[in-house]
């Protein structure tokens, strides 16, 4: 639309000024109201064209205004169209806003107080105390890596989810990264490999690698060690992440749309251009539980002993089982797993395995947090928990059910400027996140978005230290299962070390089993998946 305003303002100003030459006098003070107008129109165009902080603006001069104020006034209206056909999959009206004020760096507080029906079935809250303490957001990071990892990880509690270059647009990744930098915290690349923009800001890099073995595969898709260990050894990067599945459609490879491939993200990647791009349900270097750990060791060791572990929307419970008793088997531990959830987002998927497949990220995270407990080697391996996590609340619920850090996709692309118009798989976002149309990639300027997502990572780490103090606690350490409570019917109330069953450290080794644990243990094999 810059294009086309530019051209059609072009073109107007032209039919103005001939009109001073051909229309009789009897017509001049119609032509010059409508001359003030359009040169109203033109200069308020031009003000959208060239401002940097609101890209629908930037790329619809004149037009984007309608957005912004029907938001205003009603906001409800944005919400109802956003949500008419996702099961409601994308963030609330609630959840955006706390991302845009704190992206912003805009007052975030409330009027009225609680702004949520506090007896209704499903809400949530955590226990304050009359003894509270202060609490340094600097002081909320965690170590990633165990006695088998050369070169450990200082992460902070919030870091930037897999998006890959191809998905999201060059000025997206610049800006992401870019915050990243500025905020200290990790950037996922996503399975589409390190691009340039990845590494033009500095900002750390956890490199995901999926099936389809993008920036380290052989022409015939094959896993190649050489280009694996030139890139896993660059310093940027900082952990690897071995994918397995995501929650947004686990079980069915990643998706790239042909109209989102450029030449230069089909030489990152090494695919062609004329089709869309489909990562194979499955890994092609190892076919069984021992496989997996061996191979996991051998990325450890090709990239020079960073923190590798593995992503994984949980399916079968036996087969994380299998994996785990493969961990004792041989001696080789990850230094982390990552929980994905069925309500993790992602830019294109067919629709059943969108909706239908693959466990909540809540029970996940307790299954895996439990399993680790249960075969004595949860001290060994961090927990990254990922899905809808928007708010300080999110991340301190989520530690306290059984994870040591957080993943953020969503809530990151709201920090850009997304609106959510679920156009990520057509090539035509408005905001220039998910797109790469250049006309469209232009609206999203770098400085000016690099700024809000540090922005927002930033307000919501302080957010987290206030309510972990408000608690009377010193750090995430300390957070329990017990400390969330949960409001399942009328009149009852239950902390999830209630609703859920933990497990104690080496439960499972000396045979003590809750229910719904022990078939998956008895039918977990290391030799088969």
């Amino acid at each position: 639309m810059r294009k086309e305003f530019f051209i059609g303002s072009f073109v107007l100003t032209l039919i103005l000024v001939a009109g001073y030459f051909v229309l009789p006098k009897v017509y001049y003070p119609i032509h010059h109201t409508i001359s003030a107008v359009s040169a109203l129109l033109i200069a308020v165009g031009l003000h959208d064209a060239f401002q940097k902080k609101q890209a629908i603006k930037r790329n619809f001069p004149i037009l984007g205004h309608f957005r912004y104020m029907l938001e205003s006034i009603r906001p409800e209206i944005q919400q109802y169209f956003i949500e008419r056909n996702t099961d409601g999959k994308p963030f609330s009206r609630e959840e955006r806003s706390i991302v845009y004020q704190r992206a912003k760096g805009v007052n975030d507080t409330l009027p009225f107080g609680t702004q949520r029906d506090v007896y209704e079935s499903g809400y949530e809250w955590v226990n304050h105390s009359i003894m509270c303490k202060h609490v340094t957001p600097e002081s909320l990071r965690v170590t990633i890596g165990n006695d088998q990892c050369k070169k450990p990880y200082d992460a902070s509690i919030l870091n930037i989810s897999a998006m890959s270059f191809g998905s999201l647009s060059t000025n997206a990744i610049l800006a992401l990264n870019g915050g990243a930098k500025d905020g200290n915290f990790a950037h996922n690349t996503g399975e589409g490999s390190i691009s340039p923009y990845h590494q033009e800001n500095g900002g750390d890099l956890i490199w995901q690698i999926g099936t389809g073995y993008f920036g380290c595969r052989n022409h015939d898709g094959t896993f190649n060690e050489e280009k694996y260990q030139e890139r896993a050894t660059q310093e940027q990067v900082k952990m690897i992440e071995l994918k397995l599945s995501q929650g947004a459609k686990p079980g069915h490879g990643g998706i790239l749309p042909k109209e989102k491939i450029t030449p230069e993200i089909s030489k990152i990647r090494d695919v062609p251009m004329d089709r869309d791009v489909l990562s194979p349900p499955s890994h092609s270097t190892f076919s069984t539980p021992l496989e997996f750990v061996a191979f996991l060791a051998k990325l450890r060791d090709l990239s020079g002993g960073k923190p590798v572990g593995f992503k994984l929307c949980v399916g079968k419970k036996s087969e994380f089982m299998a994996i785990c008793k493969a961990m004792l088997e041989t001696g080789i531990y990850p230094d982390f797993i990552s929980v994905d959830g069925g309500e993790g987002g992602t830019g294109a998927a067919p629709l059943e395995f969108s909706n239908y497949i693959g466990g909540p990220g809540i029970d996940a995270l307790v299954f895996v947090h439990n399993t680790l407990k249960g075969f004595g080697i949860r001290g060994r391996i961090k927990i990254i928990t990922t899905g809808k996590i928007s708010s300080g609340f999110d991340i301190v619920k989520r530690i306290a059910l059984g994870a040591d850090i957080c993943y953020s996709a969503r809530a990151m692309m709201l920090a850009l400027g997304c609106i959510q118009a679920l156009r990520c798989n057509a090539n035509i976002c408005p905001a220039g996140v998910a797109t790469q149309d250049p006309d469209l990639v232009a609206g999203l300027v770098v400085e000016d978005k690099r700024t809000r997502v540090a922005n927002y990572h930033r307000n919501t780490i302080k957010s987290v230290a206030e309510i972990i103090g408000a608690m009377g606690l010193q750090s995430t350490l300390e957070l329990k299962p017990s400390h969330v409570i949960k409001r399942v019917g009328e009149s009852r109330n239950l902390s999830y070390k209630e609703i859920f069953d933990y497990v104690e450290d080496g439960d499972f080794l000396k045979g003590k089993f809750f229910k719904n644990y022990e078939n998956s243990f008895n039918n977990a094999e290391t030799t088969r998946f």
